[in-house]
């Protein structure tokens, strides 16, 4: 299977699509130069309101909705790292000695949240879910730092490994290896990825956490609650770290900067990948020319279709998401059952990509075409099942109950990945009257005079493919070719643009 992954760098946010086989699999995006709240950030929070009902608290970490940190999320050693945080930002010329912090008593599993903290305290939390809605992040306060192949986990000891690594050889070297390497003080949990890795290379990845966990507290000595303590990678280094595999043929980038950041990581966890890291010169937009615009139009609507003519409906409600199936009007078999048994196959088939695709997560209640048979059912339940393996969010499949519904939980820590797939007339506004198509062209000049005067020359103008053959027809006599010369404009074609819709971007 060959694996890609493109990255769509544009001034106000990245994209990042993961292929497998040309055909689009996850599709994230975050936004450039302002804090998306995103899981593995550290905060140095203040406790606004203590929920004894609930028996957690909510914390001020600069969000504009307060932050939920349940007691269960504390963790054991709460107490000794309140106490070491407390020290590191009293004294701030040096940084305190972790294993030279004296241990509290461990916080149980049973108890009250308002025996340990209160109105008003400063607390050091970790992003454990990102906001989703009309809710805020939800915090832990067990720390972590995390890694490609190894988890370091400061104030716990022991080391701990991936249950997927089945051979007991194997987990035995890498316990013993990280038991003897390891610092004091520090817990470990050893990653599936780290399976027959080299003592040089985990010893490597160990440091670079270690010096994370040391920038992250001379950062806190810096900082007065409410602030950002330490930012988790971006999400192309994220998911870079997450799912790199030998089956990654490339990774293609449209900007020299994180294409550099890129491979200096790749250099430092997994060298022997730093070959397929490309920088895209094309002048077509990144995601055109992969492909990547039209499946995301067409596979990211509330309608999406599968093989022969079938169809899911995908709604989304406060409480969960709702998945219809149909066959639309094409028969397979004569047999109803048969016939409803072959399309519920081919739409388990999609169901799973959607989910991986838009990051679907919550409770989700998919409703089949009925089927009588009993072996139908089960061989359906097992098929999603199968299909759910190579699922990486924790996940739950129950089979399909009386109503021929089938319930899935999948972990939820993003927002589900959305996209308005229908285009309002740019011109019209959606009101059906539009102004002499004579005068587009004279808009277009308008709008580059302007962006000329507020950003100087080497400018694209990108623009729907239909307006784009109309501008450049003729060659040397073309619209394009004039504003070219005159304006040092480029004009650029663009797949996900409206029909009259502009774009300028300044050339790197």
């Amino acid at each position: 299977m060959k694996s890609e992954l493109i990255v769509d760098v544009q001034p106000q946010e990245i994209a990042i699509a993961l292929t497998e086989d040309d055909r689009l699999q996850e599709v994230a995006r975050e936004k450039r130069d302002q804090d998306n709240f995103s899981v593995g950030n550290i905060y140095y929070g203040r406790v606004k309101k203590v929920m004894p009902a609930l028996n957690a608290v909510f914390v001020d970490v600069g969000h504009e909705k307060e932050a939920f940190l349940h007691y269960l999320d504390l963790g054991s050693q709460f107490r000794t790292l309140n106490t070491y945080v407390t020290k590191a930002v009293s004294d701030k010329r040096r940084l305190p000695i972790l294993t030279k912090t004296p241990r509290q008593p461990e916080v149980g599993k049973e108890g009250q949240i308002a025996e340990v903290l209160k109105v008003g305290d400063p607390i050091l939390v970790q992003v454990s879910k990102e906001p989703i809605n009309t809710k805020g992040p939800r915090l832990t306060a067990e720390i972590s730092i995390a890694g490609r192949n190894i988890v370091l986990i400061p104030f716990s000891d022991g080391v701990m490994v991936s249950q997927k690594i089945k051979r007991e050889a194997e987990r035995q070297r890498l316990k013993q290896l990280m038991l003897s390497i390891k610092p004091a003080g520090f817990g470990i949990i050893i990653r599936t990825v780290a399976e027959d890795k080299r003592a040089a290379e985990l010893d490597n990845e160990l440091r670079l956490l270690l010096d994370r966990w040391t920038q992250t507290i001379q950062s806190l000595q810096t900082k007065e609650p409410v602030s950002l303590v330490s930012e988790e990678m971006g999400r192309t280094l994220g998911i870079i770290r997450d799912v790199l595999s030998p089956d990654f043929t490339t990774i293609q980038i449209n900007d020299k900067d994180i294409y550099e950041e890129v491979r200096h990581y790749l250099s430092l966890i997994a060298p022997e990948s730093t070959k397929i890291v490309k920088l895209y010169k094309g002048t077509q937009p990144i995601f055109d020319h992969f492909d990547i615009t039209r499946q995301m139009k067409t596979g990211l609507g509330r309608t999406v279709g599968f093989k022969h003519g079938g169809y899911l409906i995908i709604d989304k409600t406060e409480a969960l998401f709702s998945i219809d199936v149909n066959s639309g009007s094409k028969k397979l078999f004569e047999d109803q059952e048969q016939n409803a048994f072959q399309f519920n196959m081919l739409a388990a088939d999609e169901l799973v990509h959607q989910l991986r695709l838009r990051d679907i997560g919550g409770i989700i209640i998919v409703d089949f075409i009925d089927m009588d048979d009993k072996d139908h059912q089960q061989q359906l339940y097992d098929y999603v099942r199968k299909l759910m393996d190579r699922d990486r969010a924790k996940h739950n499949v129950l089979p399909l109950s009386k109503f021929g519904l089938m319930q899935i939980t999948r972990q939820r820590v993003r927002p589900a990945v959305e996209m308005q797939v229908e285009e309002v007339c740019p011109t019209c506004g959606g009101k059906g009257k539009i102004q002499s198509s004579i005068l587009f062209t004279d808009q277009i000049v308008e709008q580059i005079e302007h962006e000329v005067e507020q950003h100087g020359r080497g400018i694209q103008l990108h623009l729907h493919p239909y307006i784009y053959a109309y501008v450049t027809r003729g060659w040397l006599k073309s619209l394009a070719h004039q504003w070219h010369r005159k304006y040092g404009i480029r004009v650029v074609e663009n797949q996900s643009l409206g029909m009259l819709e502009t774009r300028f971007i300044a050339e790197k």
